[in-house]
């Protein structure tokens, strides 16, 4: 990729050159956007194993197949409500549409904390999923209006870093919140209740700075002219290009790998704590958080890698690089059984790196090939492809989980990682014989 200098009327943002408009709070606010999405991605699903077990006190046989039914109905949401986000971001401008998500994000975490029944954690999940949705979609986004595209890369590494320390702080300090609460003297349910009504307070104060610090205006306004349903459908018309198509599946890959560490990782570690090492289920929660920080603490440094990579080379053979690091790094916990051991634990580092590459190096790619037109709807479709691959993830990784191996929804995703490889190495050959003959 070829350097791209600052033009006149053109700022940067810590070496990373920006789009016309767009000022250094701007990205402060967008990278804390970025921060936040995925802390409470991560901090929602890997509380649940708490309030299965010792709060609606499940039998632990039933905890994956609720696990998977609850992650399959968020992502409905998601899929019935991506696109509307997308659409709706051409037409009202991004900020509104971001501080909605985390408004919405924490009315679904204040109904997580009063939940008592499935049926009540299923209506928090809704609410909470429609607002993920909105960030989801707006993370892409964002980055596509704010950075010139020959930085990218390394925007979307920085990205990649700030995603790594939001899942590092739910893992390492937020998962352990309810055994906090518990160890000053409340009882399962109020410990509860305080830890979603905590996080539903700060995710509120988030949502207020993002319409505060993010860029004012609609980025397309060609868009208010064209109808929401037609935008889709032009979306989905852009897979019809080979390139856009292998990133729709990466988004497949890359969504559906954080929702098996994050919905089964913490469940295993939960259920193996206390049938096992007859721990309780908040500390089984603790000390799992405290395992796969390692895997966030791999994501962390090895996002600067992949973002230099993917303005280094060509970006889908930076993608192909990370597919075949997500598909050993899953198909390897088939052979794992204690889920604190430290073959465990080296699965992880390499899942943790493939999470954040598939993030890193879809999201650049798909921000490069998008029609300006249409970034947000097909920016939005990119994300109902990740929903997608979180809803096969949660259906099949329940089923698995209960009925196979407890590293079924691992070793699942280790196979779809494997076919999405081989899927960019066609386009990727075709793409390289193209660019030989011109």
């Amino acid at each position: 990729m070829s350097n791209q200098h600052p033009i006149p009327g053109q700022h940067s943002f810590i070496g990373i050159n920006l789009n016309q408009g767009t000022l250094t709070r701007n990205m402060l606010t967008f990278y804390l956007c970025c921060y936040a999405a995925i802390m409470l991605a991560t901090f929602v699903p890997q509380t649940q194993p708490f309030l299965l077990g010792e709060v609606l006190k499940l039998d632990p046989s039933r905890q994956g197949v609720v696990s998977g039914n609850l992650n399959f109905w968020g992502e409905i949401v998601i899929i019935l409500t991506v696109g509307f986000w997308g659409s709706m971001s051409d037409r009202v401008g991004r900020r509104l549409v971001t501080a909605t998500g985390f408004l919405l994000t924490a009315a679904g975490i204040v109904l997580y904390g009063v939940a008592r029944d499935v049926n009540g954690l299923l209506l928090a999940r809704v609410v909470y999923s429609a607002g993920i949705a909105s960030v989801s979609t707006m993370m892409i986004t964002l980055m596509a209006d704010y950075v010139a595209n020959a930085s990218r890369g390394k925007a979307t590494g920085l990205l990649g870093i700030m995603n790594g320390l939001g899942a590092m702080t739910a893992a390492l300090f937020l998962l352990k919140l309810p055994a906090m609460f518990k160890d000053g003297g409340m009882d399962a349910e109020s410990a509860a209740f305080a830890t979603y009504s905590t996080m539903a307070g700060v995710t509120a104060v988030i949502a207020l700075l993002m319409f505060i610090g993010l860029r004012k205006g609609v980025a397309n306004k060609d868009a208010l002219r064209v109808p929401i349903l037609r935008q889709l459908q032009e979306g989905m018309q852009e897979a019809r290009r080979p390139v856009i198509a292998l990133a729709y599946a990466a988004s497949f890959v890359a969504r559906g790998n954080l929702a098996v560490v994050g919905t089964f990782f913490t469940l295993w570690a939960t259920i193996y704590g206390t049938t096992v090492l007859d721990m309780t289920a908040a500390d089984a929660l603790a000390k799992g958080g405290s395992v796969v920080a390692i895997s966030y603490m791999a994501s962390l440094l090895s996002a600067p890698i992949f973002g230099i990579l993917a303005d280094r080379i060509n970006r889908i053979s930076a993608l192909a690089i990370t597919l075949a690091i997500s598909a050993f790094g899953y198909s390897s916990t088939y052979f794992i059984e204690d889920p604190f051991s430290v073959p465990a634990i080296i699965s992880l580092i390499f899942i943790g790196m493939a999470e954040v590459g598939c993030i890193i190096t879809s999201g650049v790619l798909i921000a490069e090939h998008a029609p300006d037109r249409l970034r947000g709807s097909v920016v939005g479709v990119f994300t109902l492809t990740g929903a997608i691959g979180i809803l096969i993830a949660s259906v099949v990784g329940g089923y698995l989980f209960d009925h196979w191996l407890k590293s079924g929804p691992f070793v699942f995703f280790g196979l779809i990682s494997f076919a999405v490889l081989m899927w960019a190495l066609v386009v990727w050959r075709r793409d390289s014989a193209g660019a030989s003959k011109a």
